[in-house]
């Protein structure tokens, strides 16, 4: 080894426990000021109390020496050791000495305390013997800076204590042993001592402590951190600026990664030296051994110092990864910060989170009553998640507890002094959203035993409303809109409802709100609605994300809420269906060239209106990727009229005898429609036939019922049956992309698809900035009862997280996701085949 190379051991990797050696005091002992000149001679019982205190605060339980009467001398020479692990230290880690007389009776004599730090100035830990001056009736303080330092300041000291360093040097064998000089040099120095003792004034009281020696200098692990980080490379550090590129690469680790255990104990290892980092305290959370007292201890006073993390953070601690009450209450503190606005887009994950708590009335539970109170639409979307819940047999007392506390809450609110705010009106007025709700179920039940078509269903709607349930179309008192309660409902306008033509008839209702204007609400029974819920909570929380980024892609985030386990409301978005856009007008652009014609304009339209319809093309396509939006499974059909219908249209074609053998088969594969049979067939018309190929790609069938378009040109989608990947067809296409879309911008070599490809790209990228906070929201629904999530919540989590591509950077994510889109082109259906399905339906 060079005689310039600096061996030392990182205190981090040091698994043993704080060791010392109280030896003996020094100097002479207070007298008592309460001691009369005749009371007896006695020797004081005296004991040393050692304490252990990492920034300030103390750790572990303090221990004792034994009692020592040794008259003018007391010496224990008695080694203790701390629970301490030298692993555990901190740069401001301490040791408080107190001295206890025992001698004075039942209460116990104070002789004087000192604090010394374990760390040098260089960041070393200190060793050998440590003289430290007692404070005099001062029990040793372990705050920092501490008030008892055991040091003596450098201007006070003399020729004895630049001795005594020298010693210390030479029995840890700094110093050459040389027998007769050391002789000599011990006499002078005793006569020293006895000159420097002699001094007038000179009454301080040492306590001697010798800490134990290692094989090599221990260095506390952040000097290194700095030393790496700043790039300078010693034969003694440069191993560890591997350590930190793993740190790196561990801090970039999507909350779904569970670390391993070389991991865990690196985090660990570096814990203080991360504290500024506040992304990296999840992690370190992640690598705690719980059940380890002392660490436990540590890690939750780390926690409390670290630098404050941002909310998405917070939503992870809330997961069920993290059971400690001390951490998912230190996670709601976090919450405290977010705003109305960002609460109310995180509040369905939260209500969720309820399942994951150590008891009913937890801090999660009482801060979410606690922000309802000061904002109604917070209150009554709290009550609707809470109840939707109470079904769960398993967290029903839970989700109950939580209701029940909303209401005693809220019904005590004092009214403000124009009479708005009475707790007790408040309340009644979400009370009454369940009463409209279980009249609306009511009605749907009755018109499904109303024979005949939607015609005649919509018929006995409007004179329900108008005779037996008059009462609706005037309510007694307004009643707060479930789905957006800042608005006051009246009452329904029978006239102008009607019903959706579908198994399930839904009613389309339109109420007068207290301002004098109107709203229109759907309102379904017979569906559970929690999945919708979830995805356009999603979607309108994608808008706020790309907005916040200047990015306005002008979607339309309609409300949904789930009102029972098959039930719930809808916000009504005037617009209509490709599918009937295509049917009435022949293409996408006729149809906007009637509500915004305009000459000069692109393809005959405004270029505002095709701008908005491009923009909201390409942000429902990157968050139905995103999200894996499946579409609902084509109905089985009547093969006997479809056979008869496909032979109609096939007649003098070859495609006659192959679709016979086709549709026969479905008998043998009854889970696969004709339409996908049929689709898989016009695919093979491609290849030489009549030899079938072994592999083949299988065009995009899309329920263009699903895709609706405003008169302004938005496009938006509706029906979210599949998500997280789960679809009915066998091969679906990667993007939910249609050509009719495409066509609509002017096909796919036009200057606007370009525009298209481009917000996709853009939007992307944005998105992926916040996959953390997104798959921690679905993280959150792990224990929920929506379907898709329920069925494998691992799965579906890890799905998400597939498809936000965290291993690419946004550069290589461009190219991605432009390849993407021209798969999915490639990949689009013959408009026969969408023909065929409206035939299709026309027969069922």
């Amino acid at each position: 080894m060079s005689g310039k190379e600096f061996r030392f051991f990182l205190s981090c990797d040091i698994n043993l426990p704080v060791t010392f050696r109280v030896e003996r005091l020094q100097g002479p002992l207070p007298s008592s000021p309460t001691k009369s000149p005749n009371s007896e001679e006695r020797n004081a019982e005296l004991y040393v109390e050692c304490a252990f205190y990492i920034d300030g605060a103390p750790f572990g339980l303090p221990i004792r020496t034994r009692l020592e009467s040794g008259g003018a001398s007391y010496c224990w020479n008695e080694l203790i050791t701390m629970s301490t692990k030298y692993r555990d230290l901190t740069a401001h880690s301490q040791l408080g000495f107190t001295v206890w007389d025992v001698s004075c009776g039942k209460d116990e004599g104070l002789i004087g305390g000192a604090t010394i730090l374990l760390f040098n100035n260089k960041m070393q830990l200190k060793t050998g013997k440590q003289k430290l001056r007692l404070w005099p009736g001062k029990e040793a303080d372990g705050s920092f800076p501490t008030t008892t330092p055991g040091k003596v300041p450098k201007h006070e000291r003399g020729e004895l204590e630049r001795l005594e360093k020298l010693v210390n040097k030479y029995e840890r064998g700094q110093i050459q042993c040389v027998d007769w000089l050391d002789r000599l040099t011990f006499k002078a120095m005793e006569k020293i001592k006895e000159r420097e003792n002699c001094k007038s004034g000179n009454s301080s009281l040492y306590l001697v402590v010798d800490f134990c020696s290692l094989e090599h200098r221990v260095v506390f692990q952040d000097m290194l951190w700095e030393v790496v980080k700043s790039g300078i490379k010693d034969s003694g550090v440069s191993h560890v600026g591997s350590e930190i590129m793993s740190i790196q690469r561990i801090l970039k680790y999507p909350p779904t990664r569970i670390l391993n255990g070389d991991e865990r104990q690196l985090l660990w290892k570096f814990r203080f030296s991360l504290m500024s980092e506040k992304r990296a305290l999840t992690k370190f959370l992640r690598c705690v051994e719980w059940s380890d007292v002392q660490e436990a201890k540590q890690a939750l006073e780390l926690m409390n110092k670290w630098e404050m993390i941002d909310v998405c953070d917070a939503l992870e601690l809330l997961s069920p990864v993290f059971e400690r009450e001390e951490v998912r209450a230190y996670a709601v503190s976090v919450l405290e910060r977010a705003d109305d606005e960002e609460l109310q887009c995180y509040l369905l994950q939260l209500v969720q989170a309820l399942r994951f708590e150590r008891s009913d009335k937890s801090c999660l539970s009482q801060f979410l009553v606690k922000r309802s109170l000061n904002n109604i639409e917070l209150g009554s979307f709290l009550r609707w998640y809470v109840a939707v819940e109470l079904y769960d047999p398993t967290y029903a007392k839970r989700f109950y507890s939580t209701y029940e506390m909303l209401e005693e809450n809220m019904v005590k609110l004092a009214a403000g002094p124009s009479g708005d705010g009475d707790g007790f009106k408040l309340w009644q007025s979400l009370v009454r959203q369940t009463e409209l709700t279980a009249q609306l179920c009511s009605i749907t039940k009755d018109l499904r035993n109303v024979r005949g078509n939607t015609q005649k269903k919509t018929e006995k709607l409007r004179q329900l409303l108008s005779g037996l349930l008059s009462e609706l179309t005037y309510f007694e008192e307004p009643i707060r809109s479930p789905v957006a309660p800042g608005v006051l409902i009246t009452g329904i306008v029978p006239s102008e409802s009607t019903i959706f033509k579908s198994a399930l008839h839904p009613l389309r209702l339109t109420f007068r709100t207290q301002n004098g204007g109107t709203c229109r609400v759907i309102f379904k029974k017979g569906d559970d609605l929690r999945q919708d819920q979830l995805v356009v909570q999603m979607v309108s929380l994608m808008d706020r994300l790309l907005k916040l980024e200047n990015l306005d892609l002008h979607l339309t985030p309609y409300k949904v809420l789930a009102t029972g386990q098959d039930e719930g409301m809808l916000e009504f978005i005037p617009s209509r269906s490709l599918a009937q856009i295509l049917q009435e007008h022949r293409s996408i652009i006729n149809y906007l060239q009637k509500f915004h014609p305009d000459e000069h304009g692109p393809f005959g339209i405004t270029a505002s209106c095709l701008e908005t319809f491009i923009k909201s093309c390409a942000g429902y396509s990157v968050i139905t990727y995103i999200l894996g939006v499946g579409d609902r499974a084509s109905e089985m059909i009547v093969v006997g009229k479809v056979y008869r219908l496909v032979l109609e249209m096939c007649k003098c074609c070859w495609l006659v005898v192959k679709l016979s053998w086709v549709l026969h088969a479905t008998v043998h594969d009854p889970g696969e429609t004709v339409v996908h049979l049929i689709a898989r067939e016009i695919a093979f018309s491609h290849w030489p036939i009549p030899k079938r190929p072994t592999k083949v790609h299988l065009p995009l069938l899309m329920h263009l019922d699903n895709l609706l378009l405003t008169d302004d040109g938005r496009l938006f989608h509706v029906d979210f049956g599949f998500i997280l990947g789960r679809d009915p067809k066998h091969f679906p296409p990667p993007m939910k992309l249609c050509k009719e879309m495409v066509e609509a911008m002017g096909g796919a070599e036009s200057l606007y698809y370009t525009r298209f490809k481009s917000y996709c790209c853009e939007a992307y990228n944005i998105i992926r900035k916040s996959s953390n906070l997104i798959l921690n929201l679905f993280h959150l629904m792990a224990g929920s009862n929506i379907p898709d999530i329920a069925s494998d919540p691992e799965k579906g989590i890890l799905k998400l997280q597939e498809k936000f591509r965290l291993d690419m950077d946004d550069e290589a994510c461009i190219h991605f996701f432009q390849d993407l889109i021209n798969e999915s082109v490639s990949a689009l259906f013959p408009q026969m085949v969408e023909t065929i399905h409206r035939w299709a339906q026309y027969w069922r």
